[in-house]
């Protein structure tokens, strides 16, 4: 079922204590997955701000590529040790994600809610988009608050 998402894989988190990586590299990998998801954004952001052209096609495929994304075994992602406490100057990610993952999971919920919705307006012109994109964002931005660093 597509309901195994980021929050639901997030939440397997707690129970993940051994890792092959060292923690600079869960790190990395964590910050290159949200840059793949910050790269879809900006090409659907772009559209709905009307700073590029928008076009059914780009803006479906985007959509699609998130929705790929959500499906992401991110737990590994999430290994303790891996906060910006932990490793200062490598990554955003606060340590509250791991004291709340409830709270973590709940935007993850959201997050995966709007991505889905997403996907069934992004190909049915801008007037369908732009809200659809505001509500990923508004997701994006919940998470970021509570759980993202402003600084490295």
């Amino acid at each position: 079922m597509r309901k195994l998402l980021i929050s639901t894989v997030i939440a397997a988190t707690a129970a993940t204590g051994a890792i092959a990586q060292a923690p600079s590299d869960v790190a990395k990998a964590r910050r290159a997955f949200y840059t793949l998801v910050g790269y879809e954004m900006a090409t659907l952001g772009g559209m709905a701000q009307g700073k590029v052209d928008y076009d059914a096609e780009v803006a479906s495929q985007s959509a699609k590529d998130l929705l790929t994304l959500t499906g992401y075994h991110t737990a590994d992602l999430f290994v303790p040790g891996t906060s910006n406490e932990d490793l200062p100057g490598e990554t955003r990610a606060k340590a509250d994600i791991w004291s709340d993952m409830e709270g973590v999971q709940e935007k993850g919920m959201a997050f995966y809610q709007a991505v889905v919705e997403l996907n069934d307006v992004a190909g049915n012109g801008l007037d369908a988009l732009r809200p659809a994109v505001g509500k990923l964002g508004g997701t994006c931005k919940a998470c970021h608050d509570d759980y993202r660093a402003a600084d490295f």
